[in-house]
């Protein structure tokens, strides 16, 4: 901006300086036409016109004829001598010119004179003057310029903090209130002063609600984990006491405690073992033990052995093949989510129902569905089914010897897997598990 603004300044300084030069030369010129000067006439007038432009502007007028000898010369030092140059040339053929020497601050002109009987170019008339008052006209603009620029900056800075202040206020009340959830307040905000920190509020409103289930789900995650794990510990003690309080127990009432004992052990022992299983999925990948795996024979086994569980409550247990499949798959892990998924289907089943593992695939993916005839799952529950120790009926679920930590299990694996599960189901209908998992796994 400020060279733009001084090239222009320059410009437009040298043209009014060239013009008033002009102006001011036309009446010497006429002085000299009228005069005959250039033919060899004296005239005082002119000699004093002459000096006193070259006085006006302390610079130097030369007068040449039309031999290109100089016949004035205001510093007295050329007259007499030849002159022979091309802006000479070029004003005797009529041309006027004018140059202006910015790094010398100087201006140069030539002007042609004519004879004032024939109009003819008899001569012309040099005038060389300073530029220094272009020069310092151009400093002081430039000062001025670089003033006015700083003030300028200063001012946009100034309303930028101000502006950016008023901006901003907005996500520091966010920024606030995200702080202040590491502490004890776990208020919603509402901050409608723009679209952007009203969606930014929206956002973190519903950052909070989880985080609320999520603190919510672990602290009953703790107080069920407690719980399961003591009540097993708590039947054996009152067992054990009854039997040390007795001093000639019955063979008989014996081993129905050591039996019951030995139950609530294998109990205590399923919590432990899922429990660990669910912190071995916490690993994710750093403990994924990934290889080329037959899925037709991983359910088949999967099935196999769990029959005879199905068979104590006359549950058929049914698997449908399309394809064969062979995926990347950690066939630990799988295989522990697909017993999970049979085992409920047989759990929470009719006398006398059914289990349908059916297995297809496709170019990409995999899929696995387990449907069953049983007592289906309600629908204000079914979003909760995979979180830990979640369960739809307490009761019923520990009469059937259910930890609650099944499904999580499952959904664990099948996410190692980069894989999806969804659970469709009707009270009373029964329920249909669907697992998607891809043939090739993405580390």
């Amino acid at each position: 901006m400020r060279v733009a603004v001084l090239s222009n300044y320059e410009s437009q300084a040298v043209e009014q300086k060239a013009q008033l030069l002009g102006t001011q030369c036309q009446q010497i010129l006429d002085e000299i036409a009228a005069s005959g000067y250039m033919h060899g006439n004296s005239s005082d007038q002119v000699d004093k016109l002459i000096d006193q432009m070259a006085s006006l502007y302390s610079g130097r007028v030369i007068l040449v004829n039309s031999n290109f000898r100089i016949i004035k010369d205001t510093y007295d030092i050329d007259v007499d001598k030849v002159i022979i140059s091309e802006e000479v040339l070029l004003t005797f053929l009529g041309t006027n010119s004018t140059n202006y020497d910015e790094e010398n601050q100087f201006l140069e002109m030539t002007i042609p004179t004519a004879d004032s009987e024939t109009g003819e170019t008899d001569g012309i008339m040099i005038i060389s003057v300073p530029t220094l008052d272009i020069a310092n006209g151009k400093a002081g603009i430039s000062r001025t310029v670089f003033q006015m620029q700083s003030i300028l900056v200063i001012l946009i800075l100034g309303v930028a903090f101000y502006v950016s202040r008023i901006l901003t206020r907005p996500f520091g009340k966010i920024t606030q209130s995200l702080e202040d959830v590491a502490g004890v307040n776990d208020e919603e905000i509402s901050i409608p002063d723009y679209t952007e920190t009203q969606l930014l509020a929206e956002a973190y409103n519903r950052m909070l609600k989880r985080m609320k289930a999520q603190e919510d789900s672990r602290q009953e995650f703790v107080s069920n984990v407690s719980h399961e794990l003591k009540t097993p510990i708590t039947s054996m003690k009152v067992l054990a006491d009854s039997l040390l309080a007795q001093d000639d127990v019955p063979v008989e009432l014996y081993k129905e405690f050591m039996t019951d004992i030995a139950e609530e052990i294998d109990r205590e022992n399923k919590i432990i073992t899922d429990l660990l299983s669910l912190v071995k999925m916490d690993k994710r990948s750093s403990d994924v033990h990934i290889e080329e795996t037959n899925i037709n024979q991983l359910i088949e086994l999967v099935l196999k052995r769990l029959r005879p569980i199905g068979a104590t409550r006359n549950i058929e247990l049914v698997l449908e093949s399309f394809k064969p499949v062979l995926a990347e798959v950690d066939e630990t892990k799988l295989t522990l989510a697909i017993s999970n998924l049979v085992e409920n289907g047989i759990k929470y089943n009719k006398e006398g129902g059914w289990v349908h593992v059916s297995l297809n695939v496709d170019n990409k993916y995999f899929y696995i569905k387990v449907e069953d005839s049983g007592i289906g799952i309600p629908e204000d529950s079914q979003e909760h089914i995979f979180e830990r120790f979640y369960r739809v009926d307490k009761s019923h679920s520990r009469e059937i010897g259910g930890t609650g930590l099944g499904l999580a299990i499952t959904r664990s694996a099948v996410l190692m897997h980069h894989g999806a599960i969804k659970v469709y189901s009707r009270e009373g209908e029964g329920t249909t598990f669907t697992v998607r998992i891809p043939l090739k796994y993405v580390p």
